[in-house]
């Protein structure tokens, strides 16, 4: 998966066209609540600039209706991107039509153009040919640095390339580089952290794991769904009943390709969902009617540390528990501190999905791995080995 990146090209004296992914959350007075996506494109943005370029940003932001609801207008980034860049960004009011068309042309080497949310206009999604011509008319080339709609084949994304060159950022190349690369030549023992609530989430996921890597570990709340399928107590916790089957197949598949899986033996079970629920420790075969599981306990936490010993490829996707919850969240610690030395000792290690990263933060581990997500259901996909139509328009050496 060789793509061209910035580095490529020559972007000195160019109008360069960026999509970023700035769906960013806010507060109720449309302050930024979490700027971890735009800090992640300034090496890119900032190559540009050094290198001569004219920078045109375009991103979406929610999922507008068909009335322009402005606390979706990309208006209220450009006072905390101007901050973060050391220079006033100019902003236009639409992202194609006359006004954009204007800006984009007035724009000169140096200066950073922040086009109106992409998804006022249904024809972003609909991959309208005609609207991703108008988005490149606006460009010399094109520049993709949004790994995280690189699953949804868009105009800014995917039907722009035709129109115009379009290569990978920083941010995008990294993503390719960590998730694809690792996956298609894992170093092994190659070990896969699977949480979260459910297995239809995730099924793709384990399915594509379960190829690759030589232990599988299943947490949080799909590890009762398999528990049930084996005939175990579970309880009030959650669970899917159409999905034994298919846990048993999984299962049964990991067992034929000789990987190992490994499931919870205790749980820190709870009388309600709740932060202040009574809870205990108890055998995963013992789990009382009317309690429900929130948390994988000791003894596999203690299983997790030891199969993640010696690893030297680790992918992590979703918490073991109720992170949100303290009482709930020391399995999922224990998982990102096992990931954290194992990563210190020489494994590569991934995290990625909106629910591992916010995780990993909480335990206040995030630089202690090799590679940390932005994309949500794009990270998803690719670990699926799913064809990404946002990557696959970026052209290739």
């Amino acid at each position: 998966m060789d793509k061209k990146t910035i580095k490529d090209i020559d972007v000195k004296g160019k109008k360069v066209f960026v999509r970023v992914d700035y769906n960013v959350p806010f507060d109720e007075n449309q302050n930024i609540t979490n700027d971890t996506r735009m800090v992640r494109t300034l090496p890119t943005i900032n190559y540009l600039l050094d290198n001569g370029a004219a920078v045109i940003l375009a991103c979406h932001i929610g999922r507008p209706s068909e009335a322009r609801e402005p606390q979706f207008s990309t208006k209220h980034l450009v006072a905390h991107l101007s901050e973060l860049l050391g220079k006033e960004v100019k902003w236009a009011s639409d992202c194609v039509g006359a006004e954009a068309e204007k800006a984009a042309a007035d724009l000169k080497a140096g200066e950073v153009l922040l086009l109106e949310n992409l998804r006022y206009h249904k024809a972003e999604k609909k991959n309208d040919p005609e609207f991703a011509k108008q988005l490149a008319s606006l460009a010399d080339v094109a520049v993709d640095d949004a790994f995280g709609v690189s699953h949804r084949g868009h105009a800014s994304n995917a039907g722009i390339a035709q129109y115009v060159e379009v290569v990978a950022g920083f941010l995008m190349e990294k993503e390719i580089n960590y998730i694809g690369k690792t996956l298609e030549a894992p170093q092994h023992p190659f070990v896969a952290i699977i949480g979260g609530a459910k297995v239809s989430d995730k099924i793709g996921v384990i399915n594509n794991m379960i190829e690759k890597v030589d232990k599988i570990i299943i947490g949080g709340g799909m590890a009762h769904t398999f528990d049930a399928a084996k005939g175990l107590p579970i309880g009030d916790s959650l669970c899917e009943p159409d999905k034994y089957d298919l846990a048993r197949e999984l299962l049964k598949k990991a067992e034929e390709k000789g990987v190992e899986v490994i499931l919870p033996v205790d749980l820190v079970i709870a009388d309600k969902f709740a932060a202040d629920a009574n809870t205990q420790t108890v055998d995963v075969d013992k789990v009382p009617e009317g309690w429900q599981a929130l948390d994988s306990g000791v003894k596999t936490s203690e299983k997790y540390v030891e199969a993640l010993k010696g690893a030297k490829t680790v992918v992590w996707n979703g918490p073991m528990g109720v992170f949100e919850f303290d009482a709930f969240a020391n399995g999922t610690l224990a998982v990102a501190q096992a990931v954290a030395k194992a990563t210190d000792e020489g494994a590569v290690s991934i995290v990625g999905g909106g629910d591992s990263v916010a995780a990993l933060k909480k335990t206040g581990l995030t630089d202690k791995i090799s590679h940390v997500s932005t994309g949500g259901g794009a990270t998803l996909e690719f670990l699926e080995g799913k064809e990404m139509p946002g990557i696959a328009a970026i052209a290739d050496k």
